[in-house]
């Protein structure tokens, strides 16, 4: 397997342009944040609608401290951007105009689309969303490229683990056949596939990625590992469906980041195109995330419940590619990296909860 040292990407990446479509999110604020400090120029087009600071503000059923802590999670995003020196511009990437205009203003000489409905379960609520949101978006952004081949390296697009379906066995790799299931995999699989076919049909350079189960600081995607957390410290159960025996491969945002990053520096034409999971590479048990859960709040309630019949069957997404391509080795276990999130949310929590007193 390949060793490549992480700094010496700074580099290759110190005078690219790297736009960041739908980049305000969970996982585009800290790629922007990581690329800037590897030297790169870096600017986001968002148009703030999904993680938005005034739904946030205004959305009924979240209380007084969550709201807060929202708030303060997302206010840190801008704050960390705006210090890093990385642009942020409000444009909706819906829009062919609109976004062209980012392209005219900035000349990327990449491009990152991660564009999308977070969730599966608000796909599925709102499937037009979902279209627009990761489909349109991917279509104007492929378009606006592909006059630009001669400028533009490489498109990255962020998929999903959800692509692959239920899991035959413990682990899938890159090569097994997706049989994706719902709006949310099916949309994250047409955006491959589209990609794709820009790549052959026109020479654009793509780079796929396949994230899984992410968790880390500043999320309020309401993914399990947050909503478990959340849930200990606010006296409300952790839900083991079938005792907690389902398996995800969780994914410490630091070690998607570094993935990405490498996926960014050593692309260098159309022909290194590529599809990569970048995980952890181990799944874990529902039940282990519980238990580093209540290693960092003892009164976390555990509770269990039958298993959902359409409950998806996961396992390990094999990162062999990217270790022998890119040099990718994720270093963040459940009991660093996981335990690590718990108290930083505990600490941020804490934090929001004295506003809270303050404001009330």
């Amino acid at each position: 397997m390949s060793h490549i040292p992480y700094e010496t990407l700074r580099p290759l990446l110190k005078d690219q342009r790297i736009l960041l479509i739908g980049g305000a999110g969970f996982i585009g604020h800290n790629l922007a944040l990581e690329l800037a400090n590897m030297g790169s120029k870096v600017m986001i087009a968002d148009n703030l609608m999904i993680n938005s600071l005034i739904e946030n503000t205004f959305e009924a059923e979240k209380d007084k401290v969550q709201r807060m802590a929202y708030q303060g999670f997302l206010l840190e995003r801008f704050h960390l951007l705006r210090k890093s020196g990385v642009a942020l511009k409000n444009c909706d990437a819906r829009h062919l105009a609109d976004l062209g205009r980012i392209f005219e203003e900035f000349e990327p000489t990449k491009v990152v689309h991660l564009s999308a409905i977070a969730s599966a379960v608000d796909a599925k609520a709102e499937p037009g969303l979902c279209f627009d949101l990761q489909l349109i978006t991917l279509r104007n952004t492929l378009e606006l490229i592909r006059p630009r081949t001669d400028k533009i390296n490489q498109v990255m697009f962020m998929s999903s683990s959800t692509v692959y379906g239920d899991f035959e066995g413990d682990s899938v790799d890159e090569t097994t056949f997706p049989r994706p299931e719902g709006i949310y995999a099916n949309a994250k699989f047409m955006g491959e596939r589209l990609i794709r076919t820009y790549r052959t049909q026109y020479g654009l350079g793509t780079t796929v990625i396949r994230p899984s189960a992410l968790y880390g600081e500043r999320c309020i995607s309401r993914r399990v590992s947050q909503m478990f957390i959340e849930n200990a410290l606010t006296g409300k159960p952790l839900l083991l469906e079938g005792g907690g025996d389902g398996k995800l491969d969780f994914t410490y945002i630091k070690d998607l980041v570094q993935g990405q990053v490498r996926a960014l520096a050593l692309h260098k034409s159309p022909e290194d195109s590529n599809t990569f999971n970048l995980t952890f590479g181990n799944a874990r048990t529902i039940a282990d995330l519980a238990g580093v859960v209540k290693s960092v709040v003892p009164d976390a309630i555990l509770e269990e419940r039958p298993r959902a019949v359409d409950k998806p069957i996961r396992g390990t997404l094999s990162t062999d590619r990217a270790k022998t391509i890119l040099g990718f080795e994720p270093e963040w276990t459940l009991e660093t990296g996981y335990k690590d999130y718990c108290q930083w949310y505990v600490d941020a929590w804490e934090k929001a909860k004295r506003k809270n007193n303050e404001d009330y």
